[in-house]
């Protein structure tokens, strides 16, 4: 059994509060949406100019969110709401055009296949057995007993090689100056993105929840994963939800190092706490890791600033 990393109700400390100020969460899903969420985008972006956040990015696995983020921002000032776009079915998977019109519309921020990648498809169901379930979970099954399922996006060839269509969206973020981030892509996928990746000029990687069941990459090939120059995301909710226990997470960045680093929560879900709270919580289990608090702000606040190209570290 794998022990939650956190008690439900888990409060954070004022001092893991003011720790965390001047962050951008880069993984959240909050509504609207098609699936219930615990807070509205307007609602979370009011939250965050009250705790002192920069802001946060808003992942959707189904819709493009730049024209949502940009209504955000002109609702909340002093909030940064970042546009994002997920190539999954609904935008028609690995779709230069989809990737072209969100960057032109300000997306930040461009995952490869989710919940439609064929390596979610063939192990998404495989979690520990204490682990919670994820949502998303039910909505495919729902669309597939409706007839609505479609053929998984594949990234790579017959060959194993990168296919053209996801060489001509690597070079569209390479030209947009883009996040590239990996989805639940399977190992060997991840590396041959990563390479083609760099090879297209691309500078800001980041390896999706490197722990997470579907993705399962050990400490070796994380480490191989930074010596290409991605950045490592670790989610509050992989350990909170019994998915990967938490001490191991501990020893794989020290491993990997904070520089190559950034915490995000993936929070929204009702079930689990408030989106807010949710980057001081986890500041509070690095602290009870015996990380110092220059680490903790490199992880959470100037490595989440650099991806969003922030210049400075923000608030203190």
């Amino acid at each position: 059994m794998t022990e939650p990393m956190l008690p439900p109700d888990a409060v954070p400390s004022a001092r893991s509060r003011d720790l965390v100020r001047g962050a951008y969460d880069l993984h959240v899903h909050i509504a609207p949406d098609v699936m219930e969420r615990r807070i509205t985008d307007v609602g979370l972006a009011r939250r965050f100019v009250d705790l002192g956040l920069a802001g946060f990015v808003l992942k959707s696995h189904y819709v493009p969110t730049a024209e949502r983020a940009s209504a955000v921002n002109e609702a909340v000032p002093g909030c940064h709401a970042v546009g994002a776009i997920s190539l999954n079915a609904s935008v028609g998977g690995l779709n230069p055009i989809a990737v072209e019109i969100a960057a032109r519309e300000g997306a930040k921020v461009v995952w490869l296949p989710t919940v439609d990648a064929a390596n979610h498809r063939a192990t998404g169901r495989d979690l520990p057995p204490d682990a919670v379930r994820p949502m998303w979970l039910a909505l495919q099954d729902d669309l597939r007993e409706r007839g609505l399922e479609v053929p998984p996006v594949d990234v790579l060839a017959a060959d194993g090689g990168v296919r053209p269509e996801a060489r001509a969206v690597l070079d569209l973020i390479a030209e947009h100056d883009l996040v590239l981030a990996t989805g639940h892509l399977a190992r060997d996928e991840i590396f041959a993105v990563t390479k083609a990746a760099v090879d297209a000029g691309v500078t800001r990687i980041v390896i999706t929840h490197p722990e997470f069941p579907q993705q399962a990459l050990d400490v070796a090939d994380q480490q191989a994963l930074v010596g290409m120059g991605a950045v490592l995301e670790r989610c509050l909710t992989t350990p909170m939800t019994g998915k990967f226990p938490w001490p191991a997470m501990v020893d794989n960045i020290r491993a990997t190092g904070i520089d190559h680093t950034v915490i995000t929560t993936d929070l929204g879900q009702p079930h689990n706490p408030p989106v807010e709270d949710g980057l001081a919580l986890m500041a509070d289990a690095l602290l009870a890791a015996d990380f110092s608090e220059p680490e903790i702000r490199r992880m959470i606040v100037m490595n989440s600033r650099a991806l969003m190209g922030a210049t400075t570290e923000g608030p203190t």
